[in-house]
């Protein structure tokens, strides 16, 4: 753990005189933080991979139910705690959330100092975006004639928010990261995915809702 300064533990994030009350450094390691992480993304993902293939939905399909499902789960758990946990970094027992929401921190302290414009993008993505991830697994594995425009609406709010992140941190001096190895492994590429899926399938659900209506027009023309 970090030393101790006049009483307390001095954090590690950036700027140095962010003031946390209470701060407590985190009792797990990175490596304790990132690999569940990525360990239960991998069940997961590998759990709806299996099970979407005893229908007959295309492969693309299937990975798109997967990635709704990986990021369904994300902003309702993770995000979610976020949101309404304000107090994360004074948690003074190994509670996993917390010490995920810690190490993030360390590549945008703007969590951890609970900026307002972060807070607010969290709130709608948990809020929102969350249960609507989900209901996207469920159009794409029942054939809902709703899924694609689900997905478009959903895929736009993600990209509006990466947008308002990242262009929020740049006006603000693109500062929050403790080291360049956490801007580029947190703050870059824990948030990049939300940038290029969304895009992708914003782009393909573009293409289809398109040709669909160019369809349409050429038999009420006939």
């Amino acid at each position: 753990m970090e030393g101790e300064e006049r009483g307390g533990w001095a954090h590690p994030y950036v700027p140095k005189d962010l003031e946390l009350p209470g701060y407590v450094p985190c009792f797990l390691s990175q490596m304790d933080i990132v690999i569940p992480y990525l360990g239960s993304t991998v069940l997961l993902v590998s759990l709806v991979w299996f099970f979407s293939g005893r229908s007959k939905l295309t492969k693309i399909d299937r990975l798109l139910m997967c990635w709704w499902a990986f990021t369904g789960l994300t902003h309702l758990i993770v995000e979610g705690y976020f949101v309404f946990s304000p107090d994360f970094y004074k948690e003074k027992t190994p509670h996993y959330l917390a010490e995920l929401w810690k190490e993030y921190s360390k590549g945008d302290s703007r969590y951890v100092g609970r900026d307002t414009g972060i807070l607010t993008i969290e709130i709608i993505t948990a809020v929102l975006e969350g249960p609507a991830s989900l209901l996207a697994v469920y159009a794409i594995a029942t054939r809902k004639p709703y899924s694609y425009i689900l997905q478009f609406t959903v895929s736009l709010g993600h990209l509006y928010g990466c947008l308002f992140y990242f262009i929020a941190a740049f006006l603000e001096g693109d500062n929050f990261a403790t080291s360049p190895a956490y801007y580029w492994a947190y703050y870059v590429g824990a948030n990049v995915w939300w940038v290029v899926i969304p895009l992708l399938i914003a782009t393909r659900v573009w293409k289809k809702i398109t040709t669909a209506t160019q369809a349409g027009k050429k038999l009420k023309a006939v």
